[in-house]
């Protein structure tokens, strides 16, 4: 079972294509709605996008529109991100309020003081917003939380600005560290990514480039976790360890053996999950998107575990759907305690967004009778082919595309 490059990272990387004319390659790109939509909000401001198998190429023009309508960026939320780039190399941009999934309040107030500080400034009106900067100058930017997007779209509006930026308590995500050596590629100076601090000495100019990206940690996370759900043992094959250390441990403590392989991991699980207690965190913590997949796991555990979100708020509005199939949970704030069935049932249930859909599937392998999971397209939006992998695996497992 190969895992396909991080929807998180090819997202981002196909953003900051915009902060250089030329003809990039992307390699390792899944074929998922988020990507194609990402590639027709480029293609709306003058981008040619095209993607055959895993290979995306971009060919971006001296000049852009630099405007990311409503109808395409309320689709996902990762859109934001067009914001610095097109600051960085054209001076301003108009970009509506963002959507995606709907698991809390999420505000980008980070992202746009941030880029006031580097010498952007915004207007609101309509729904959109609407920046603009003569040129962005260097400076010390202090987060106040380490937000991946506001230091993926402060990293992209740097690398062009005059001068040295510093981003003080900085996401250190794997995605991050790939956006970064991208950019070095392209022409750029960026050093310390995957640490707190990171340091942007702007350049003139950058140029296209080819890139392969980074293995997703999150798809690796949820074919493990259905192996922890159903058993056997299976290949995750790219999985990189060193991106998702604390993950291992937790899926250790639960009673999953995994070990190193020539190309990722080996992944071996017999008989129920060991309940445990989890929080999430920033990077290099617990993620949260694995949260949905380890409550899941702990719904069958031996035991009771404690899940305490730490991230986003609202992000339990999936317990309800768990809880449809027989799982024993009681959410409270920030707090989930599940207390561990002996088996699951079947049930038609919804999926609210990406993560949770993935652990409803992988709920739906070891429940009795049939799972029927509405709002499937969910899915569709970050994992590559998700059932027919399940499916080469051994699950029985369908998709009727009118979810």
């Amino acid at each position: 079972m190969r895992i396909s490059g991080a929807k998180n990272s090819a997202l981002k990387l196909m953003a900051a294509s915009l902060l250089a004319s030329g003809r990039f390659t992307l390699r390792g790109v899944p074929r998922i709605a988020d990507v194609r939509w990402m590639g027709e909000l480029l293609e709306q401001m003058g981008v040619t996008v095209f993607q055959e198998g895993d290979v995306l190429t971009l060919d971006v023009p001296e000049r852009v529109t630099p405007e990311a309508p409503y109808e395409l960026v309320e689709r996902m939320r990762a859109s934001i991100v067009v914001l610095g780039p097109l600051l960085g190399r054209f001076g301003t941009a108009r970009v509506s309020v963002p959507g995606g999934d709907d698991f809390g309040h999420r505000p980008i107030d980070m992202h746009l003081r941030g880029l006031e500080e580097l010498g952007a400034t915004f207007t609101t009106s309509h729904g959109y917003i609407e920046g603009r900067a003569d040129r962005l100058v260097g400076t010390t930017v202090l987060l106040p939380y380490p937000s991946v997007g506001a230091t993926e779209n402060l990293l992209m509006a740097a690398v062009l600005a005059r001068g040295t930026t510093v981003i003080e308590n900085a996401a250190r995500e794997p995605e991050i560290a790939d956006l970064a050596a991208f950019l070095n590629a392209m022409g750029g100076q960026v050093g310390g990514a995957g640490s707190s601090t990171i340091t942007i000495e702007g350049v003139e100019g950058l140029e296209a480039v080819e890139h392969i990206v980074v293995p997703d940690r999150i798809e690796a996370a949820t074919y493990m976790a259905a192996v922890g759900m159903a058993g056997g043992e299976v290949e995750v094959a790219g999985a990189r360890p060193e991106h998702m250390e604390m993950l291992l441990v937790k899926l250790g403590e639960m009673g999953l053996h995994i070990s190193p392989s020539t190309d990722g991991l080996v992944v071996t699980a017999l008989g129920r999950p060991r309940s445990v207690d989890v929080a999430t965190l920033p990077y290099p913590g617990v993620a949260t998107d694995y949260q949905p997949l380890l409550v899941t796991l702990l719904a069958v555990g031996d035991s009771v575990g404690i899940v305490t979100e730490n991230v986003f708020g609202g992000r339990f509005r999936y317990i309800d759907e768990l809880m449809r199939m027989g799982a024993d949970i009681r959410a409270e704030g920030h707090h989930a305690v599940i207390r561990g069935v002996g088996s699951l049932s079947g049930a038609p249930v919804r999926a609210p967004d990406i993560r949770a859909g993935a652990a409803l599937v992988i709920a739906g392998l070891v429940a009795d009778g049939e799972t029927l999971i509405g709002n499937a397209h969910h899915v569709e939006r970050g994992y590559q082919d998700l059932v027919g992998n399940l499916a080469s695996l051994g699950a029985e497992v369908s998709y009727s595309g009118s979810g």
